[in-house]
């Protein structure tokens, strides 16, 4: 029997997020050869490299020439573009959410990969936490005919995301939205209507009406006062409420379950996950129709 080299995979991005989760989490991966970091800046890109013994580039086409794989640690609007260049090369995509900040370029990922048979998934972290995974599974299966979802956090100057220039414009619909529609949308179906207002700061609330008939609501937040933080999600079914069970969010863990389902999915040739592009996809739709709403207000 012939055995396979180790998938080759490159990081694109060298931020702190790169540099905490992805790069720290594809070395240590014992299923893939972690062989390299992208970035605008080669200072920056071996930054992120160095640490692990792996290559940095400036050259992104030099650097799609190294790998099978591209994960991403990029502003959304950077990640489609470089995300589209990677998957018309033929490379499996490990992506993050959103996948994109426009509908347009979400499509135009979806076909690239479809067109080429790529497997792909998107990092909606809670999905690989397996206690809330399990929990999903629970809520989906008790037919819920409602929930709600609350992310209020408080991102000050201490955070090391408070530079980020994409979330300081997009705000929490776009940053932290996408983890409460990964658990709504599968709980709940797809979204035929919504309805929503805008609080304080960047503090939104969204009304879904699902295909099912459920309803649910988001109330979503980066920028709450000191005390106030509240991040849940909850169904509520016949039987009465499910509660999503508090955990500390093991991102060593969910990471590692990540990369294992993306190289389980290239060894069997599989192109669909139940967080890939498609999905990622019709996040960024349900996302641009609740900026819709929400300016019409």
């Amino acid at each position: 029997m012939t055995v396979r080299a180790p998938l080759r995979v490159g990081l694109a991005g060298n931020g702190f997020w790169a540099r905490e989760v992805h790069a720290k989490g594809l070395a240590a991966h014992p299923g893939i050869e972690f062989v390299g970091v992208y970035g605008r800046d080669l200072a920056n890109a071996a930054h992120a490299a160095d640490p692990h013994g792996v290559t940095p580039y400036d050259d992104f086409d030099a650097f799609l020439d190294q790998v099978d794989v591209v994960a991403f640690a990029l502003p959304p609007y950077v990640q489609a573009e470089l995300a589209l260049r990677a998957a018309e090369a033929g490379k499996h995509l490990l992506m993050e959410k959103p996948i994109a900040l426009d509908l347009g370029a979400a499509d135009r990922l979806v076909a690239a990969v479809e067109e080429r048979g790529l497997s792909s998934v998107v990092f909606f972290t809670q999905r690989y936490v397996t206690v809330w995974e399990d929990f999903l599974l629970d809520a989906i299966a008790a037919k819920p005919l409602g929930g709600r979802a609350d992310w209020l956090s408080r991102q000050d100057a201490s955070s090391p995301y408070a530079n980020s220039v994409w979330r300081r414009q997009y705000g929490a619909l776009w940053d932290v939205g996408p983890h409460m529609l990964s658990q709504l949308v599968p709980a709940l179906g797809p979204v035929v209507d919504i309805a929503g207002s805008r609080g304080v700061r960047d503090l939104v609330h969204l009304v879904l009406t699902h295909e099912s008939g459920a309803t649910s609501r988001m109330s979503l937040s980066l920028t709450m006062p000191a005390g106030t933080v509240r991040v849940g999600v909850e169904f509520w079914a016949e039987g009465g409420w499910l509660v999503q069970p508090e955990d500390q969010r093991d991102l060593g863990a969910a990471y590692a379950r990540m990369v294992s389902e993306l190289v389980a999915n290239i060894d069997a040739g599989e192109t669909r996950h139940r967080c890939d592009v498609r999905f990622g996809r019709d996040v960024v739709e349900i996302l641009t129709r609740c900026e819709a709403v929400l300016d019409t207000r």
